[in-house]
């Protein structure tokens, strides 16, 4: 990875994924998806003045809105002032097609928010689990990390005791690189959208745990699931303490 960054690069990246075309959903044209926006209706400067947009419906809207996109491209400062405009599903998507022209701080900056601003960085199919893997063992993990998060990394036991809660949204996507420390957070990603998911046990070795982050709570663990070793479901701890053998008192009282 390159030492300094080509601010340039990353601009002219943008461009190209400005260019792309708007994708369409049920709610169209208030809800749409692009790398720069998730409404095909916004406020935007139209011949010399501003008004409302419809960039789905109207040719002349989008190419207002697109030289208006361009401009503030052109004007960042920063990379990460580039990726802070970008629609978040496509954060990662971003942060891939730009990483030939990002320095390591930079891209390590970026990297540590565009997998928090993901909501399913697991299954992104612009960015293979591969390519992920790839991007946090080039990152710097000072950077990507805060210093209780790389603290608390160092304490972990080796092997780390990680789980993982899935629904029937993400049932096949167990061998994925997110898992967690905590075992009530899995429970809670198993169990939301009112549903009754799984929730899954590992031991993995620190090599292969790539990072630690706390930023929504979750006691988040990054890992290279290529070395994920035995997978099962976990237990609850009440499950658990049923299957214990009882000791001869606890016989004797019919405990």
């Amino acid at each position: 990875m390159r030492e300094m960054t080509d601010l340039a690069g990353v601009r002219q990246t943008a461009k190209a994924l400005l260019m792309l075309d708007l994708v369409l959903t049920p709610y169209s044209p208030m809800v749409v998806q692009h790398p720069f926006t998730n409404s095909g209706i916004t406020y935007g400067q139209k011949d010399g003045k501003m008004q409302i947009l419809n960039l789905v419906e109207n040719p002349d809207d989008l190419d207002a809105w697109r030289g208006s996109i361009k401009k503030a491209i052109e004007e960042a400062d920063s990379p990460y002032h580039l990726y802070m405009m970008v629609n978040p599903p496509y954060a990662l998507t971003f942060l891939k097609y730009t990483k030939p022209y990002l320095g390591r701080d930079d891209f390590s900056k970026i990297l540590a928010g565009a997998w928090i601003m993901s909501e399913y960085a697991n299954s992104d199919e612009a960015v293979s689990k591969v390519e992920l893997v790839e991007m946090f063992r080039a990152s710097d993990p000072a950077i990507l990390m805060d210093t209780d998060e790389r603290e608390q990394l160092a304490g972990l036991d080796d092997p780390v005791t990680v789980y993982r809660g899935v629904t029937s949204y993400n049932a096949e996507n167990i061998k994925a690189l997110s898992w967690t420390l905590s075992y009530d957070t899995a429970r809670w990603f198993a169990d939301r959208f009112v549903e009754s998911g799984t929730v899954y046990k590992s031991q993995m070795e620190k090599a292969h745990v790539l990072a630690l982050f706390n930023g929504r709570d979750e006691s988040e663990i990054i890992l290279d699931p290529k070395y994920l070793p035995e997978i099962e479901p976990a237990l609850e701890n009440r499950e658990a303490e049923a299957m214990e053998p009882k000791n001869e008192i606890e016989i004797q009282m019919g405990g």
